[in-house]
């Protein structure tokens, strides 16, 4: 017999109001942890963008259904379009669309006690065997028992006998609250029931940390694993996972993996969340598990194959086409890098070319392609970091290129021409996250100043030294970088080759003037006045090498001996 542990019945209440549906509720309001849930609890708009249970399934191919709330799947349309992400939006590139669909069913605001009498009907019949459901759900699970706006709070721990009853305010109609492991024995029972598979994870991190300076780990992990051990389903500790991540960045990093608040998740944080719960997943020894792992792609992270040896360290170079090119064709545009060997002891350092053409702090780091550089580091490893040509590019058109113009750690969500939304940050912040980054690995990172233009205004070469020279310097000031000023080295040399003293007063013999230097300059640069030729890629390479030597670098005592 079932020992009601408490019996709450409200009767004769004084707060009588008229009868209100889930889909007319007021205003998001702010919670007991003093977080506004950005998303209406509407099902009604929720049901225009989440699909509807089991309409992506392809043929008799499974589904995997996702079970949570906001840090699952932010805003009501869970595009973005506030600046924060739920991880379940980035859960699918872990699993091969043509063996399994992942639908993210969560929505902000839920609880494991509202997800289940709201959301879970329609799920529980979409089911079919073969399917898997991950259950992650707590966030919002404190509270009241029966109030009017959201009426979401279960009872702490697994107690599977307690209960309290009462009139919900919010259904208007009595109503009876269980205990978090109460609801999760249900979803899982309901999930077995249909011959699918359930997983419980833990919830993700939040911004808040201990007494030792680490980040808190959440009290439902116990009660999700005992759950999840005495009902035999296989438990992912996402909480943990992602936790220890956290807790080995800085300060600095740790904080932009959140946004808004100290619960929801960034794109940055979203994006780990996803990463660690497919980690979790896929290093899991419970053997029931094995069916969806052979279900799964792209979870050992993309990192460069090096071939390193004892006691010889690898530069990384970073950048656009002006340090990696076509690099190939004699004649052709060149990279700088590219050059590296001609004044690098292969013999002492080993050089990566990770730059890629046509890209931007912001979309070197957005593509994935600075992931692949931060994987591959090692301590004692060197990283060139050189952008700035294609920063300056619109924000929000096609290559979505552009970034905030300057150091601060300014942000912004910018709709894209393509409809979606993308979080933008300055020039400077993504500079100092590339840097954060290389320490937090034991790398050293070597900030470079872009390469000059062959452009000559007054007879003498260009200098961008009042926009990207003063937010190079900024970033140096700011994070104690080592910073090689390429630029004006590079320009020096041309100035001292071709520079005029003064031009003519006349405008037209003046502007004969500089066509003429930019064709003698020419034999550096190639079909433009950005791109390099093989002559001004080693020409660039030498400046770098000047640069290290000059600073005195730990980088230069792999330089050639001359």
């Amino acid at each position: 017999m079932k020992r009601l542990l408490s019996i709450l019945v409200l009767t004769g209440m004084s707060l009588m109001v008229s009868a209100q549906g889930f889909d007319n509720l007021p205003d998001p309001i702010e919670d007991v942890n003093k977080v506004v849930d950005n998303t209406p609890d509407s099902i009604a708009k929720a049901l225009m963008s989440r699909p509807a249970p089991g309409s992506t399934r392809k043929g008799q191919q499974p589904v995997m259904f996702l079970v949570g709330n906001s840090t699952m799947r932010n805003g009501t349309l869970g595009n973005g379009n506030n600046g924060q992400w739920g991880w379940g939006y980035f859960f699918p590139k872990y699993f091969d669309a043509q063996k399994i669909a992942v639908e993210n069913q969560a929505l902000g605001g839920m609880s494991t006690r509202t997800f289940y009498t709201d959301l879970w009907p329609a799920i529980r019949t979409a089911l079919k065997p073969g399917d898997w459901v991950v259950v992650s759900i707590g966030h919002n699970d404190n509270g009241e028992f029966f109030d009017q706006k959201r009426a979401r709070a279960v009872i702490p721990g697994v107690d599977p006998d307690t209960c309290y009853v009462g009139f919900n305010q919010r259904t208007q109609r009595q109503d009876t609250v269980y205990s978090y492991g109460n609801y999760l024995r249900r979803y899982i029972n309901e999930i077995r029931q249909k011959g699918a598979n359930p997983i419980l994870m833990s919830l993700t991190p939040r911004d808040a940390f201990n007494d030792k300076g680490k980040i808190v780990r959440k009290q439902q992990t116990e009660w999700a694993a005992y759950v999840a051990a005495t009902e035999g389903v296989p438990f992912v500790d996402l909480n943990e996972i992602s936790g220890a991540k956290l807790d080995s960045y800085s300060r600095w990093k740790q904080q932009y993996h959140f946004l808004g608040d100290k619960i929801h998740t960034s794109k940055f944080g979203a994006e780990m969340n996803a990463q660690s719960a497919a980690v979790g997943i896929f290093e899991s020894k419970n053997p029931q598990l094995n069916a969806l792992k052979a279900m799964m792609k792209n979870v050992p992270v993309d990192a460069y194959q090096v071939d390193r040896r004892e006691g010889r360290p690898v530069v990384f170079f970073t950048g656009d086409s002006t340090v990696k090119n076509a690099d190939k064709d004699d004649d052709g545009m060149w990279g700088w890098a590219s050059q590296a060997q001609t004044v690098f002891d292969e013999n002492k350092i080993t050089l990566v070319n990770a730059a890629r053409a046509g890209r931007s702090t912001r979309s070197f780091i957005r593509e994935g392609l600075w992931e692949k550089v931060y994987n591959s580091l090692q301590p004692g490893d060197f990283v060139t970091i050189q952008f700035g040509h294609n920063d300056i590019c619109p924000i929000t058109d096609q290559k979505a290129r552009g970034v905030i113009p300057g150091t601060k750690d300014t942000l912004h969500v910018y709709r894209l021409d393509n409809g979606t939304y993308e979080v933008v940050y300055s020039f400077g912040w993504y500079l100092k996250k590339m840097i954060d980054d290389c320490r937090e690995k034991g790398a050293t990172p070597i900030l470079v100043s872009l390469t000059p233009r062959n452009e000559w205004p007054g007879g003498k070469i260009e200098r961008r030294d009042d926009s990207y020279g003063k937010w190079y310097r900024e970033v140096v000031k700011e994070t104690g970088v080592e910073f090689i000023d390429l630029h004006n080295l590079s320009a020096d040399f041309l100035d001292k080759k071709f520079a005029l003293k003064r031009l003519s007063d006349n405008k037209e013999q003046a502007k004969a003037q500089v066509a003429q230097l930019k064709e003698k300059a020419g034999v550096y640069f190639k079909k433009d006045h950005t791109h390099a030729s093989k002559m001004g890629a080693q020409m660039n390479a030498q400046s770098f090498a000047k640069g290290l030597k000059a600073n005195g670098s730990e980088l230069a005592k792999y330089l050639k001996k001359k």
